[in-house]
Formats: structure tokens, C-alpha cells, sequence
């Protein structure tokens, strides 16, 4: 269940993302939909939704390499993070305090208003229709393969990644901490 997209956008967004980032059997590449990317831009847009905001992970280790799984385990803001994340996602909103220096268009506004672009229908459409769509929006295309990359390649904690499947994809093993990296690691080419 989608935490700020409405299930309508949320497929639209799958299908988006899908066709950024597509899986390739003959490669290995395990596509957006495989890896929850989806998930991590829902989460991310609807961050403040959870207590703690689901900004920075907690620490110090993952628990994958050894040590106290805590990544898990979200951290408290400051109010000054809080602040520059809500004008972030959310926008200024017309409140002085976000505006310092000027109105501010959030991430949350920008992917509603690239939707609406994209039409009701888009996850519907055939592939050849999605990439005209999605070419007819530039702006909103390169936020889309931003997050959709975030989404793939960032730690599992923060939605996407489902079951590491980008890291393996690309030979990462992951946050190495608390045991570190052996040389082999450090200068395998």
C-alpha cells in the first residue's frame, strides 16, 4: 500500500521507472519493479508520514557484515534538517519560513504535476507510447531515472533495492562495516 501515491499514480510511476531502468534476463539486470524502486520513491515523497521521518538511516551498521543491525532503526531531525527536508518534498507552501530565499516547488508537487503529464492512462499504454510520453517530458523524466537509480543502487533500508538485487547486479556486497574491505576488495579491477 503506497504511503503518498494514490495506487493509480503508484503504477504509473512502476511502469515509469520500468522502462528507465528494464530488466534484462540475457544480462542479469533485474529492472526497477524487481528491486521496489517504486517503493523507495513512495517512501521517500512520504517520508514525514513515519516517526522518525524516514530521512537518515541509523547506525552505525547494517548487520549484514556483522555488528548490531541499526540502519533500520531511523534518526531523529533537527529542526533545521527538518525544515530543509519538508521545503524539499513537501515545498515552501507559502509559509515564511521555507521561503528565505524564494518560493520552492517540492519533490512532492513535481512528481503530481509529471503524472498528470503522463495521463491517467499510462500504465496502461504499450511501451513505444510510455517513452513518448515520458520524452515529452524531459524534466520530469531525469527526476524519475534520478530516484529510479537511487531507488536500484541505494541501501535496502530506505525502500528500494528489494533483496540487494542492484547490489548484485553490479558485484557490490553492501556496506562492509564493521569488518571493512580486504585489499582484494579494495583493488580488484
Amino acid at each position: 500500500m503506497p504511503v503518498f501515491f494514490t495506487d493509480a499514480e503508484y503504477a504509473a510511476v512502476a511502469a515509469a521507472c520500468e522502462r528507465l531502468l528494464p530488466a534484462d534476463p540475457e544480462l542479469g539486470a533485474p529492472g526497477a519493479t524487481r528491486a521496489g524502486v517504486a517503493d523507495y520513491i513512495d517512501q521517500l515523497l512520504g517520508a514525514f508520514a513515519f516517526d522518525p521521518p524516514r530521512i537518515w538511516a541509523g547506525g552505525p551498521f547494517s548487520g549484514r557484515w556483522g555488528g548490531e543491525a541499526r540502519f533500520g532503526a531511523f534518526l531523529e531531525l533537527s529542526p533545521l534538517e527538518e525544515l530543509a527536508w519538508r521545503t524539499r518534498i513537501e515545498g515552501s507552501r507559502g509559509l515564511p519560513e521555507r521561503e528565505i530565499n524564494g518560493p520552492v516547488v517540492g519533490l512532492q508537487e513535481r512528481y503530481r504535476a509529471g503524472l498528470r503529464a503522463l495521463g491517467a492512462d499510462f500504465a496502461a499504454c504499450d511501451g513505444p507510447e510510455q517513452d513518448a510520453r515520458l520524452d515529452a517530458v524531459p524534466e520530469f523524466k531525469a527526476l524519475l531515472y534520478e530516484h529510479a537509480c537511487e531507488g536500484l543502487y541505494g541501501d535496502p533500508v530506505y525502500g528500494g533495492n528489494r533483496d540487494q538485487v542492484g547490489w548484485r547486479f553490479i558485484g557490490f556486497p553492501g556496506d562492509a562495516q564493521p569488518r571493512g574491505y580486504t585489499d582484494a576488495e579494495v583493488y580488484r579491477p
